[in-house]
């Protein structure tokens, strides 16, 4: 049983940038496809990035060229770096584990609890 907790979640003015992390247990981030998802109240959970177990990336269009995803593998955790932030990236924001190697649709097997990221205008 993979148990996922995200860390990192602020409040944050527009244009600054946070880092979120997804530290995994009981197994490795590289033994997965790894995501991260966001929900904003009222709408339905879409998909932000992700990477494949060979170390591929993919990225929502929304965030190109402002989020990147990585992990570490000696710390067995998924990380996402936001710059740039806007309001409308305010949202719960979840990491996910799985064997999804389409990446952008939430067919994931673990998930975690989520961390609030929120953007002032």
């Amino acid at each position: 049983q993979v148990q996922l907790l995200e860390s990192g979640g602020e409040l944050v003015q527009a244009g600054g940038s946070l880092r979120l992390s997804c530290a995994a247990s009981g197994g490795k981030v590289s033994s997965y496809v790894m995501a991260w998802f966001r929900q904003a109240p009222g709408k339905e959970r879409e998909f932000v990035a992700a990477m494949r177990r060979s170390g591929n990336t993919v990225h929502a269009d929304s965030n190109q060229g402002r989020f990147t995803v990585s992990r570490d593998n000696t710390k067995n955790t998924l990380y996402l770096q936001m710059n740039r932030l806007k309001p409308e990236d305010t949202a719960v924001y979840y990491c996910a584990a799985g064997f999804n190697e389409k990446a952008t649709t939430p067919d994931y097997k673990y998930w975690g609890q989520g961390t609030q990221v929120t953007v002032s205008s």
